[in-house]
Formats: C-alpha cells, sequence, structure tokens
C-alpha cells in the first residue's frame, strides 16, 4: 500500500468509525477523521457535543487528525425545513433519507 495515499474517514464519535480508521491506518494509509456537525448545539439535548469529543478522543488515540465541517446551515435549509413543512402538512417524513442524499453523499 501507498502510505501517501490519503482517506478521509467519517468520525462519529462511535465504535464504527473508530475501527475502521484503525483498519485503514494498519493498512498504511494517511487516514484522516472528518466529523460533520449537523446541528447547532443550543440545548443540552442534542449529544453532538459529545459524540464530537468522542471522535475527537479516537482520533488522539488512533494519531489522525481530525476535521470538523459545520453543515448546520445546510442541513436545516434542506432538511430540516423540509422534514416540518411535511410534518405541518398532517405527513411522517423520514429526515434521513434526505440527509443522506442532501448533505451526506
Amino acid at each position: 500500500m501507498n502510505s501517501n495515499e490519503r482517506i478521509v474517514v467519517g468520525m462519529s464519535g462511535g465504535v464504527d468509525s473508530a475501527v475502521a480508521a484503525l483498519l485503514l491506518r494498519r493498512a498504511g494509509f494517511d487516514v484522516h477523521g472528518l466529523y460533520m456537525s449537523n446541528w447547532d448545539d443550543d440545548d443540552s439535548y442534542c449529544t453532538g457535543a459529545q459524540d464530537f469529543q468522542d471522535a475527537r478522543a479516537s482520533a488522539h488515540e488512533l494519531g489522525i487528525p481530525l476535521h470538523r465541517v459545520s453543515f448546520a446551515d445546510d442541513s436545516r435549509a434542506r432538511v430540516f425545513e423540509y422534514f416540518l413543512t411535511e410534518y405541518r402538512a398532517g405527513r411522517s417524513p423520514n429526515p434521513d433519507v434526505l440527509c443522506n442524499r442532501e448533505i451526506k453523499f
């Protein structure tokens, strides 16, 4: 494997993404972690701040850089507003489907 080949791994703060980063690093890749902030943490109900701390701890333990990118404005405009509109219309939308298409992939 070419150790100059960079791989970016989405780091959620969970075990799966940390193990994926570990395995890629062991395989010789130049691994960088990416944490996507999709919501503003203005209240105590959102676990985003703790998720980021967990992702940062995993990245530190693995010896890889972690980059944090905010998609909060895009997420609100392209996913959450749609969810609210549909919900007000009496429908039960699934925001995850739209988030996957509009934000994550």
